[in-house]
């Protein structure tokens, strides 16, 4: 990292942000060619015909007239999406988003130089809180190596979100506010915000002009960890914010008219750097098993989370740390980055702080009082009742396989993602004997602001060779045959999402041109077909790859009687972590993890007889 780091001193994480493409609009016929593909493996014949139908008479009709409002749109913007995207995916909506919305994920540190052990988590802490505060300084400074294909810059965007950057409810509409600046911009806040058992502290980042170290951070940590734990604890006004959203707008608006005092607290909040969350929790981790640790960080104590925030750093009191980051104002692959970044620092100094142990005279942490009154205690109640009832019909199973990775694999000339996601295909038809509609992110980062597309995972050629798979008539030369085709499509599609070319996010780009037009909704989105293969945020199988380091994270399924399915690829193991939830009896978290380790050795197995 720090050979990048010197390599692009020249470069400026954001130089490229100007001259990056605007997000293209895909033709509407390939678009709706696309569409029909995707949904053939849900439909009988006549479903199929009459859906082909509906789509020629759109393509024909008010398809063309909404494609074309489309295109002028995009005339004036460089992301035609970005704020639809913003507000129908995250700000507009209203359930609870701390739990439903957030990504979470543990830190890898475990592995190394961090094995879990009590009454390490302040002096671990203070370490880890330093090397992300120096993270911020690099993105200050514009030092973060841009992130390129080749020799083509991607949109950096994202990464200005990571700090000082919080959602805020509304009662329709929520809204995010960012408060960094880059150095040449101006003044960035500088303070972090630490929740420890229902209480609120600040300290500040920054002490003449340079950022405190780890052992000034463990004297803030110590005095607000002392004090926390002599004393009774707060009113937990955090809690508000894992509540629904208009409710909690109802509730904040509440507690500014009770002293304007709170306003300027919550706007420190808002505005910090991050917050930190000393939770006393001590989960169970082993080397092959995050279950418990990930669980504990998604649906933690509630009290020392401020759902809203961009980044909430948690530590447990073995020792143990991860992040909670609310998803609206980036994607996963931001925290992956600075995840990565601090991981490598505490293995390169031996998880140790080897600068001086010289403590300056600091400020005191200043501990940020709320006016509470019976409404708001009862509030907060509600807020955490509700909280721990849904949290507590999620399962969570992470785990690590272990018999090969991404070596392998490559060695086999195969995509080591494509890999995972026909095993997730197969493991899906081996369990409930039909095709499971599946979304896998692509990034869509060429473009200026890009963010996501769907790949529909779930194509005609994975699903015959899922048949191909559990038919014993079947030769093997016949199922490899068949699943490289399923291969080269699920590449094909991911190459085409990539650059632009996906449907998904055009299709919803017509469908909320209809809308703000005032037009019925057409057709093809009322269509049973449409949701039955994932349309309208319908997918069974929402899933992402984390990428090929030491990270990995989660978030909920998207749909009751779905999963989430998160993995990372290195080159010696699979890291999945699933999500379900308990209520629904179709989806075993357990059960689909252990049928994608059996996929796993099936698919290699192919290769290895097969003789290629």
């Amino acid at each position: 990292m720090e050979n990048q780091l010197v390599e692009s001193a020249e470069e400026r994480t954001f130089q490229y942000q100007d001259s990056l493409p605007s997000l293209p609009v895909p033709s509407l016929e390939e678009s709706l060619k696309k569409y029909l593909e995707s949904v053939k493996p849900f439909a009988n014949e006549e479903e199929y015909k009459k859906t082909e139908e509906i789509v020629q008479k759109f393509q024909n009709g008010i398809g063309e007239k909404l494609h074309q409002k489309l295109l002028e749109r995009a005339k004036g913007k460089r992301n035609w999406l970005e704020e639809w995207w913003l507000n129908v995916a995250y700000l507009e909506v209203r359930i609870p988003s701390q739990l439903n919305v957030n990504f979470a994920g543990a830190a890898p540190h475990c592995e190394h130089y961090w094995p879990p052990k009590e009454g390490t988590e302040l002096e671990r802490g203070s370490i880890s809180l330093w090397h992300n505060m120096n993270y911020w300084q690099l993105l200050r400074k514009e030092k973060v190596p841009v992130h390129k294909v080749g020799t083509t810059p991607l949109d950096m965007n994202q990464f200005r979100m990571l700090f000082n950057t919080c959602k805020v409810p509304g009662i329709t509409r929520d809204s995010l506010i960012n408060y960094f600046k880059t150095e040449r911009e101006g003044h960035s806040p500088s303070h972090v915000v630490v929740l420890c058992r229902g209480r609120v502290f600040v300290l500040d980042a920054i002490l003449e002009g340079c950022l405190i170290t780890p052992p000034e951070i463990l004297r803030q940590l110590t005095y607000i960890h002392k004090k926390c734990h002599s004393e009774p604890d707060g009113p937990g006004i955090a809690a508000l914010t894992s509540e629904e959203r208009t409710r909690w707008a109802k509730a904040r608006e509440y507690l500014i008219s009770l002293d304007p005092e709170n306003l300027t607290i919550l706007e420190k909040i808002q505005s910090s750097l991050l917050v930190y969350s000393i939770e006393d929790d001590s989960p169970h981790i082993t080397p092959e098993d995050y279950s418990q640790v990930t669980e504990r960080i998604l649906i933690g104590d509630p009290t020392v989370r401020w759902g809203d925030k961009s980044y909430n750093l948690i530590s447990f009191s073995n020792g143990l740390f991860g992040c909670s980051c609310d998803h609206a104002p980036y994607d996963a692959m931001v925290m992956v980055n600075i995840s990565h970044y601090v991981d490598e620092k505490i293995l390169e100094n031996e998880g140790r702080w080897k600068g001086s142990e010289k403590v300056r005279d600091l400020p005191l942490p200043e501990e940020l009082i709320f006016t509470v009154d019976e409404k708001i205690l009862n509030d907060v109640s509600h807020a955490k009742a509700q909280y721990f009832k849904q949290a507590s019909d999620l399962q969570i199973v992470v785990r690590h396989f272990t018999s090969f990775g991404k070596k392998l694999i490559k060695k086999k000339r195969l995509h080591p993602d494509t890999f995972v996601q026909l095993a997730l295909q197969l493991a899906y038809y081996r369990l409930l004997g039909r095709p499971g509609c599946c979304y896998e992110t692509a990034m869509t980062r060429y473009f200026y602001h890009g963010r996501t597309e769907t790949v529909r995972s779930c194509t005609v050629e994975a699903v015959r060779w899922c048949q191909s798979m559990q038919d014993t008539s079947t030769s093997l030369l016949e199922r490899q045959r068949k699943m490289l085709q399923a291969f080269a499509k699920h590449n094909k599609m991911m190459q085409e999402c990539s650059t632009g070319k996906g449907f998904d996010r055009h299709l919803l780009g017509l469908s909320l041109i209809a809308k703000e037009e005032g037009l019925p909704v057409p057709e093809l989105f009322t269509d049973p077909l449409f949701s039955k293969s994932g349309g309208g945020g319908n997918f069974v199988l929402s899933t992402s790859l984390i990428g090929y380091l030491r990270i990995h994270g989660l978030v909920v399924p998207m749909v009751h009687n779905g999963w989430g399915f998160f993995y990372n690829i290195r080159d010696d193991r699979f890291v999945v972590a699933c999500s379900a939830w308990k209520s629904c009896p179709e989806t075993d978290g357990e059960k689909l993890v252990q049928l994608i380790f059996r996929a796993f050795h099936d698919m290699m197995q192919l290769m290895n007889s097969a003789h290629l």
